[in-house]
């Protein structure tokens, strides 16, 4: 066992055996790069139109605070198809197309690799195991090689998963996608990958064989595209604003001579529009399982792979109240929506406070599935669905590792939450920051001079982590090789 580990999936026998007998469909819907305040479940004042999300926050789940295991896509993917950390399999980064370099700064990234290991036990195929059909659809992004594709992971069917993380040459066909048969001009991938996924539904619905389906949306990646109707709706409602009233500044941590900008309103018409075309769809894969008697037979779990995107490549969103976004390890850049549905579940309507993570889905999914997993693995997630009708989650540390400096400006480090306190280590120089995120959502205010108890508690929590998880950190520039030496943790 890994130590540290959280250990077996389902709860009791009992459990067990009752979920198994109902064979309930599951279907994980992901989204990419959507933010904690793009939704009006978390923001009441969002400049986006999304009903159908909120009709299914309504009738399930909803989490309050809830995070992507990483701030980038790929990470946070591999932690939800194992749950486990993505520093245990070192995948720590996006995966990098063939001869991509590395961002180096004053120093280089920690190394990592570019393939979700195949001897990584996945969600998939613990369903698959259990009888499952396993469905892909859309966004894989977790290995270049052909040969760590979602068919050599679990995965019976693979609709549009491949390597790359954006949809080639765009969201409207005809696609440049190895694993999609191009449609006709014009069309949007988005309305595609849900027309897919409803056929999906209806062939195993007769069949009567419970299914896994993960429908891994593109949206809201870039490229910014969208059907120019929808387009036209929002740009009627933009606001005319100067520079500096849509625009904020960050610390830069690159080595570059210009300011970092973050946006501060939401005011982009086509982030807006494709925003309202992905809960479009969402509605119509809800309305069918509806209409067709499904969806008490279905456990849906929603989510974004991490932070919207609010500080590079056209900034299309803005996460506040939270600092930042993609590629940062603030909350802008980790906090994501995180609904869960399914008929019965006695929270359901409710928010729920408790921190919860990527790396829970895996445990909770197969939890309420009655499957089980091998015995020889282990899990650092928690069956979060397990406590839902008594006093809660018990409280424990959310550990997050990032060695590497984004695309978007985020610093190489990591970070953790126990409670209301989070702490961020800068990996450059070791310093680290301590917020109260009951009163400082926005982590605005250090508090590692004023709480120094605190801050060596959880620093003290963060180096044993490492430890345990075999993390990686920077190393010396090849490029400036008088450069002092990276930081590294030390008793």
């Amino acid at each position: 066992m890994l130590a540290g580990c959280q250990t077996r999936a389902a709860d009791s026998e009992n459990t067990e055996s009752t979920a198994i007998a109902q064979r309930k469909n599951v279907i994980v819907i992901l989204i990419d790069d959507m933010g904690y305040a793009d939704l009006s479940i978390y923001n009441d004042s969002t400049f986006y139109e999304t009903p159908n999300i909120q009709a299914l926050a309504d009738r399930g789940v909803t989490f309050t605070d809830a995070y992507s295991a990483s701030p980038v896509c790929s990470p946070s993917r591999a932690a939800l198809m194992t749950g486990l950390y993505p520093t245990r399999l070192r995948a720590t980064e996006w995966f990098h197309p063939p001869g991509r370099k590395t961002n180096v700064e004053r120093f280089a990234p920690a190394p990592f690799i570019n393939n979700l290991p195949h001897e990584t036990f996945t969600l998939a195929e613990a369903f698959r195991q259990d009888g499952y059909a396993t469905l892909f659809l859309g966004k894989w992004h977790l290995g270049n090689d052909e040969s760590h594709w979602p068919e050599h992971h679990g995965f019976d069917v693979n609709i549009g998963g491949h390597n790359f993380g954006r949809p080639r040459p765009g969201y409207f066909a005809p696609y440049d996608n190895p694993r999609l048969k191009t449609g006709p001009d014009g069309e949007y991938l988005t309305n595609r990958l849900t027309t897919e996924a409803i056929k999906l539904a209806k062939q195993h619905s007769a069949s009567q064989q419970p299914y896994f389906m993960m429908l891994s949306y593109y949206s809201v990646h870039t490229p910014l595209q969208a059907p120019e109707e929808t387009i036209a709706k929002y740009r009627a409602r933009q606001v005319d604003l100067t520079r500096d009233q849509e625009f904020g500044q960050e610390y830069q941590h690159r080595l570059i001579n210009r300011p970092r900008r973050v946006r501060v309103v939401q005011n982009h018409p086509v982030y807006a529009a494709m925003v309202e075309e992905l809960d479009k769809n969402i509605g119509r894969l809800i309305d069918y399982l509806d209409a067709h008697g499904e969806l008490e037979n279905t456990i849906i779990l929603l989510t974004s792979d991490n932070g919207g995107l609010s500080t590079a490549e056209r900034l299309p969103t803005s996460n506040l109240p939270l600092r930042t976004g993609k590629g940062w390890l603030y909350e802008g850049g980790i906090r994501v929506p995180f609904i869960l549905y399914a008929d019965g579940l006695e929270a359901n309507g409710k928010t729920v406070a408790d921190p919860v993570m990527s790396i829970d889905i895996m445990p909770t999914l197969l939890g309420m599935s009655g499957v089980s997993i091998p015995q020889n693995h282990s899990l650092d997630g928690i069956n979060v669905a397990a406590s839902l009708s008594g006093d809660g989650l018990p409280e424990r540390p959310l550990f997050f590792h990032y060695p590497h400096y984004s695309n978007q400006g985020g610093f190489p480090g990591a970070a953790v939450r126990m409670g209301q306190y989070k702490l961020l280590q800068n990996f450059e120089d070791g310093s680290i920051q301590l917020y109260d995120l009951e009163h400082d959502i926005g982590e605005r205010t250090d508090l590692s001079q004023r709480q120094p108890g605190i801050a060596r508690n959880l620093s003290d929590q963060l180096r044993n982590w490492y430890d345990d998880t075999g993390a990686q950190f920077l190393q010396p520039s090849p490029t400036r090789p008088e450069a002092e030496q990276p930081w590294r943790p030390s008793r």
